[in-house]
């Protein structure tokens, strides 16, 4: 009986090639401030990305990975953001979307000799103007050590106790330029770089206490040093919206 070995050789070699395609590195990309400017944005992967050094100052970079993830380092910053996650066009509050969360894993390396750095969720909203911090990791310094903090109060979600806090910024950079606005802030009281984070609890918990946000703008993860050093990366990242009660935008 003669037998037709070309249908076998076809699969062998399509086994082989998907082999060779799983076993191949991740695509990155790294983005580099330059004398030219002190911010880069983006979308890759349906996830938005931002890298900002403000007056492009010292060595500030950041590597974005498949999906969410990233990475990123920083030297001889004066202020140095890199986040990743969802991007919103200024139209919906954070319920007309859904319910927010991120899984993540991150490996958080900043200096302590100097300077201080935050692992934290972060976003804007505006009308009104808001900056939003769930501070999940930080070193050397934290916003309710600035005199001008406000303790809200604390709650407890996802297995620890957060200390909430309100604080003003007068005429200081903005996703609109410098201007005035609040800022909020959870921040954990005992610091972990690894876990899940039920964004939206903390979003209802803040309007609970007179915190109130607006028409979102983002919400990401975000690592920030100021006049430090470090690296980071983070080995898993999802952040997203549970749509089932809201509309996507």
């Amino acid at each position: 009986m003669k037998i037709n070995i070309q249908p076998l050789k076809r699969t062998l070699l399509a086994l082989l090639a998907a082999t060779m395609t799983a076993c191949a590195p991740l695509t990155t990309q790294e983005l580099c401030i330059t004398a030219e400017t002190d911010q880069i944005a983006g979308t890759r992967d349906g996830f938005r990305y931002e890298l900002w050094n403000q007056n492009s100052q010292g060595t500030a970079c950041m590597t974005l990975g498949e999906g969410a993830l990233f990475s990123g380092h920083w030297n001889g910053i004066l202020n140095y953001l890199a986040r990743r996650g969802l991007d919103y066009n200024q139209t919906l509050e954070h319920q007309q979307i859904g319910t927010f969360y991120a899984d993540y894993d991150c490996t958080y390396s900043p200096s302590t000799a100097s300077g201080n750095s935050y692992l934290s969720v972060y976003g804007w909203t505006i009308e009104p103007l808001i900056e939003y911090y769930i501070i999940e990791d930080w070193r050397n310094w934290i916003p309710s050590m600035d005199a001008n903090a406000i303790k809200k109060g604390s709650f407890t979600v996802n297995g620890s106790e957060y200390d909430i806090y309100e604080n003003t910024r007068i005429e200081q950079p903005s996703i609109v330029g410098n201007t005035t606005f609040k800022q909020y802030f959870s921040i954990r009281t005992n610091k972990r770089n690894s876990g899940t984070i039920h964004i939206s609890d903390h979003f209802k918990q803040w309007e609970s206490m007179g915190m109130n946000l607006g028409k979102l703008h983002e919400v990401s993860m975000v690592v920030e040093g100021y006049m430090s050093s470090g690296n980071f990366a983070f080995k898993a990242l999802n952040i997203y919206a549970d749509t089932e009660a809201g509309v996507t935008n």
